[in-house]
């Protein structure tokens, strides 16, 4: 009989962002408001919206200052 350990979930485990997510991530840790992040990477700020809401429902982060703590911790 074999035992499987399941470890829990960190944040190396956590799942991946797409670039476009990190790219946005990124900008608007560094201040950016929508509108500049989305001028930045040549798109609509509704879509920058929906990458940071795609990135807060796959970690799980309600806030800003969480996205931020995540790109100083991701190195972005």
């Amino acid at each position: 009989m074999s035992v499987t350990l399941i470890a829990p979930q960190t944040e190396a485990s956590a799942p991946t962002l797409a670039p476009r997510e990190r790219e946005t991530l990124r900008l608007i840790a560094s201040g950016c408001t929508y509108l500049q992040a989305a001028r930045q990477m040549g798109l609509s700020k509704h879509t920058v919206d929906a990458y940071l809401r795609r990135i807060r429902a796959k970690l799980n982060i309600n806030n800003t200052a969480e996205l931020t703590r995540l790109a100083i911790s991701l190195g972005l």
